[in-house]
Parts: structure tokens; sequence; C-alpha cells
């Protein structure tokens, strides 16, 4: 790297304060710029997803690639009116007047991005900070390597690195990023590295947007379509080999289908990754060792009810499902974080509701019914970050709804229009008139003004 940091830092500084940015042809062009290297790359991009994960063209194109070509699609068709002024009411005792809110971008934007799906978290983000007009340092994960080093050949053929810029490394790199100033942090990881993120924003006060993790629950009762759960919760669960923030980490199921929804969830691996699933071309690997022996770790002490076979030259773990499972439990303790589904039992919905409340708020939760009253409870009781109900995973495939956390899985969210709202502090601005002073407000003061003044704002 010819540039420190801190340099290229001070170029993107200059380059924003020249409002080159700001523009909307500027913000459109640079939008359109990476559509078309997409679009032109798609075998490249799938390639590194491969080398990094293993990740087979479908789940690349839907989990990755398409995702990110949907977020430039609905920025450029509405960028227009997102930009526009937002007229809002004006209150009586300050006639005559009109309020209105401005969207304008916070200038150098630092989005952290992590190695799971390190294309779509790296590049989601950074769609959102460049519609709203701001410069970009995007740090990807060294974890996927391949990826992250596509990442900085794609922002370096079509973008200036005074508009944005990749820094590649580790730890170093990534110590070095956060000792520097910025005016947003983007920061998609686990809560360990979230709370070091937000302690060094805080050093400069910089806002911050934490997309994290946590243990999602999936709740299923006994009026479920049982057939349809288990192929949706398969599914959800063992994507990109359970190395999913929104992943169902461990299933609830109500102690009366217990058995019939285990060997539900047994058929749906053998039909979705066949009987051998470590040798199938479609199922991605584990990111690393340390991952895999953290994982392998986790079984031990639980029943397994299928799966649990290792490939360690390959770095794959089959679909494992296991019982056996308390609250107390090792597996229950942390994010799994790999392709390891514990079930659990309870009796009454009250008692699942409890559980999931005795633990910290989730970033997704899942719930699986057909009645309408266990589903108002659920929704009504339980805080999370967003989910879905008869299904898993698919609520953040969509630019139409915000994807965020709250409480410890996260805060702040993104995709859509709230990717540009991230991104843009909203500056609020009341213009008044000349015409017409009102002398109710200038001392001195007097009774009959009080009086007139409590009718205004009744």
């Amino acid at each position: 790297m010819n540039q420190t940091i801190e340099q290229m830092l001070d170029r993107q500084r200059a380059y924003f304060a020249s409002g080159a940015t700001k523009r909307y042809e500027t913000r459109v062009e640079n939008l359109k710029k990476l559509s078309r290297w997409i679009h032109e790359h798609e075998k490249e991009i799938c390639g590194a997803l491969y080398q990094d994960l293993d990740k087979a063209p479908f789940e690349c194109y839907a989990t990755e690639i398409g995702i990110v070509l949907e977020e430039v699609r609905y920025a450029l068709k509405h960028l227009r009116e997102w930009m526009k002024p937002e007229h809002v009411p004006t209150p009586l005792t300050q006639f005559p007047a009109k309020c209105f809110r401005v969207s304008e971008p916070y200038g150098v934007v630092l989005v952290m991005a992590p190695w799971n799906y390190p294309f779509q978290l790296s590049l989601a983000p950074l769609v959102g900070a460049i519609a709203a007009g701001n410069c970009v340092m995007l740090k990807p994960s060294a974890y996927a390597p391949h990826t992250s080093a596509l990442l900085a050949r794609m922002i370096r053929e079509i973008y200036p690195d005074t508009l944005a810029a990749v820094i590649e490394g580790g730890r170093e790199e990534n110590t070095r990023l956060l000792s520097c100033r910025f005016d947003y942090i983007f920061f998609t990881g686990g809560v360990t590295v979230g709370k070091t993120v937000m302690e060094a924003a805080a050093k400069h006060l910089t806002p911050v947007t934490l997309e994290l993790g946590g243990k999602s629950p999936c709740i299923v009762d006994e009026t479920a379509n049982l057939r349809l759960a288990a192929r949706r919760i398969v599914w959800g669960k063992f994507l990109n080999a359970g190395q999913t923030c929104v992943a169902p980490d461990y299933v609830l199921v109500q102690s009366d289908v217990r058995d019939r929804l285990a060997e539900a969830l047994k058929k749906e691996i053998r039909r979705q990754f066949g009987r051998e699933p470590l040798k199938n071309r479609d199922y991605p690997k584990i990111i690393n060792e340390k991952h895999r022996k953290r994982l392998q770790g986790l079984l031990e002490g639980c029943d397994i009810l299928t799966g649990g076979k290792v490939s360690e030259a390959d770095c794959k773990i089959e679909p494992t499902v296991v019982a056996g499972v308390h609250g107390e439990s090792p597996v229950m303790q942390e994010e799994i974080f790999g392709p390891i589904l514990p079930v659990l039992v309870y009796d009454r919905i009250e008692e699942a509701i409890a559980f999931v409340k005795r633990r910290e708020k989730p970033l997704a939760l899942y719930l699986f019914t057909g009645s309408t009253e266990n589903e108002k409870k659920v929704l009504s009781n339980l805080s999370y970050g967003g989910g879905c109900v008869n299904d898993t995973v698919v609520h953040l495939a969509t630019p139409y709804m915000p994807f965020g956390g709250v409480g410890n899985s996260g805060m702040g969210s993104y995709h859509g229009k709230e990717s540009f709202n991230t991104f843009s502090h909203k500056k609020s601005i009341m213009k008044k008139a000349l015409w017409l002073d009102i002398p109710l407000r200038y001392a001195p003061y007097r009774r009959i003004s009080l009086s007139v003044l409590k009718k205004i704002q009744k």
C-alpha cells in the first residue's frame, strides 16, 4: 500500500469537502458503475466465494450477488425521492414559517464487514453509503482472503480512492482504522468485536451501526405444519453451513410433536443434502480450522439425532441435529454459527416465551404455528431484531423492510431506504417569514402574553 490509512483518510476528507459526492447525478453514476462491474464479473465473484467458503453458484447469487444488485436497483429507483427535503407541519406558535428536514451525508464512513457473507455484507452497506453521498473506507474480513482481494480490485477499478477505498489485512489494520476519526462506522460481526468498535467510536463521539448476532430461537408449536417447518428450518439453518447471523440457532418444539419434528428434520436433511453431505459439492465448508474445532467441541455431551460426521481435510461438518440439551448446556452458551441445531422441548407456549426472555435479545426469531393466538403471544411478548412466521431467514432479503438488531444483537438498521437514512444526517430547518413578526415572545413579558400563549399551545 503506497499510502498510509491516515493519508487516504485525509484525501477522502478533502474530496468530500469539495462537494463532489453530493450531486444526484454523481451518486447515480457511482451506483451504476458498481452494478455494471458485478454483472460483468459474476463468475469471478462466484469463484472467490467458492475458494473462501465452497459456496455453490446458486447460493452465491441468491445470498450475495443478487441481494447487492437488488439494493442498487432499489436505490436507483428511489434516490431522487429520498434526497428531496421532507416538509413537516409547523406549530401555530411559530407562524408564519415552514419546517423541513434535509438529508445530508455524514462525510467519510468506515464499513467493516465479516467473512460469512463477505461480498454481500461488504457491498450492501456501501450501496447505502454512496447513495447517501459519502466517501467510504471498506474493510473486508481477512478470513475470506479471495473475496477481500476481489473487492479491493473491484473498488480500485471503478472508483477513485478519494471516493472509496478497500483496506485489506487483519487485526493490525482493524486497530489502525479504529484509531482514526470517521464520521460514521458501520460494523457487522460478533458481539465481542462490536464492543471494541463501539468503545473506539466513543473516543471520537462517532455514531455507529452494529449488526451483531446472538442465539436466534425457532419456536414450533403443535399446530404447525411439521413437514414444511422442517424443510424451511433445515434450509435456513444449514444455509452457508450454518454460518449465518440470522440462522435458527436452536429449536424450541412443543413436547407433543417433538419426535415427529425430529424425524421430519432428518428426512429433510437427507432430501436437501443427500445421504453423504460431506461429499455434496453444494454444501459449504467451515471458514477455518479454528472454528471447526470450536464447533466440534460444542457437540460434546449432546445426543446426536442425525449427522455429526466431520471431514478435517475439507473443513466440513455434516448438518447435525442434537438433543439432550438444556438451557445450561455448553452448546446453549454461545452463538453456534455452524451446522449444529439443538432441539429443546417445552409444554406450553408461555414456557417457550419465558425461555427466550431469560436470554439476551436475539437478532432474529422464527415461529411455526397455525394458531393465531400463539402468534399474537409470541410477537407481542418477545423483543428481537426481526424474523418470520412460518419461515426462516428470508425477512432480510428485501429492500422494503429495514434489517437490524436490538439490545445485545445490535443497534441501527439498513436495507433499502433505511440504508440511505443510516448514512445520512437528518438536518431540521425552520424558515421564518419576514412579512410578519408577532411580538408575543419578546420581553418585557406581561400577564396577558402568558394567557395568550397558553391558549395557542393547547
